[in-house]
């Protein structure tokens, strides 16, 4: 399918630059990053903006580096760069294995980390292992920086708190201190390149703390405290579990459409949780399947 709405490219050479585009176009102005959603809604004409602004020539975009127990992703790091680093695999588990689970090979050599989040589509699998490591979002514009924790990032379905003039520039995650392991479960027709039609992710620590986040189980991705307050302070087992699957209900409104019914999602939510808080758990304490395996429901 051809491209047929007309607009300005303009590839800016520095982040001043950039910023200038979007500090004169705002609304009008679309970033291009990895493009596996814009050019899919360019040749929808789901978005007709007057100016694409290509970022790939920002190399303090770049790359990603752990320094002083911080992760920093720049906004142009994309899945792939995840899955190919021991880095990650070894400090970022948990990121590494829902990484695995995004889209196809073909998407997760373009599709970036904080595109996915910008995207802000409630069955991003990104968002909830960055709730669960409190990750904060790192912007910019015309006006100076800004940090946005996660759990003030997604607004609404497709919406953050991104300014029209502002882009993202790196994301952080904290390494917790605590020994800790997790697990990212996602509710899938198939194996392979498919939308979520749940996602749970869930970090378990030593001191029986836990965090727990969800995405498309509701209209956005979120923490589930009510989850984590049943649990903390607990060692998982049938009793405590059966209490968090209750407060789980309470924390997810998902809906029916073309991939599944709300019905499914919701019988679907407990038997997720149950599974990756066990894993985490096994993984824990040295037990349980390897990351990036029998994570698909």
């Amino acid at each position: 399918m051809p491209i047929t709405t007309e607009f300005e490219y303009v590839k800016p050479k520095d982040m001043d630059e950039a910023l200038q585009v979007f500090s004169l176009y705002r609304e009008k102005a679309r970033a291009l990053a990895g493009g596996t959603d814009l050019i899919v809604h360019l040749k929808e004409n789901l978005a007709r903006p007057e100016v694409v602004v290509d970022l790939k020539a920002l190399t303090e975009l770049s790359g990603f580096a752990l320094k002083g127990g911080v992760l920093r992703l720049g906004a142009l790091v994309t899945f792939s760069d995840l899955i190919g680093s021991a880095v990650i695999e070894k400090k970022f588990p948990l990121l590494w294995e829902a990484s695995l689970t995004v889209a196809s090979q073909g998407v997760r050599n373009r599709a970036t980390v904080a595109g996915n989040i910008c995207s802000a589509v409630p069955s991003a699998d990104s968002a909830p292992v960055l709730a669960v490591y409190d990750a904060e979002v790192l912007v910019r514009g015309m006006k100076g920086e800004r940090r946005i924790p996660i759990g003030e990032w997604f607004t609404g379905p497709k919406k953050t708190a991104l300014l029209p003039d502002e882009l993202v520039t790196a994301i952080e995650l904290k390494l917790p201190e605590k020994k800790h392991a997790g697990c990212y479960m996602k509710l899938s027709r198939y194996e392979g390149e498919d939308l979520a039609q749940g996602g749970i992710a869930a970090l378990a620590f030593a001191d029986n703390t836990y965090r727990v986040a969800v995405c498309a189980l509701g209209p956005r991705p979120s923490r589930c405290p009510k989850t984590e307050a049943v649990l903390n302070g607990s060692k998982l087992g049938e009793k405590v579990l059966a209490k968090a699957k209750e407060a789980i209900l309470q924390e997810v409104s998902p809906i029916t459409d073309i991939r599944s019914s709300k019905e499914y999602r919701l019988h679907m939510t407990q038997i997720m949780l149950e599974r990756a808080l066990e894993k985490a758990v096994a993984r824990l304490f040295g037990k349980g399947p390897k990351y990036g395996t029998e994570n698909i429901c």
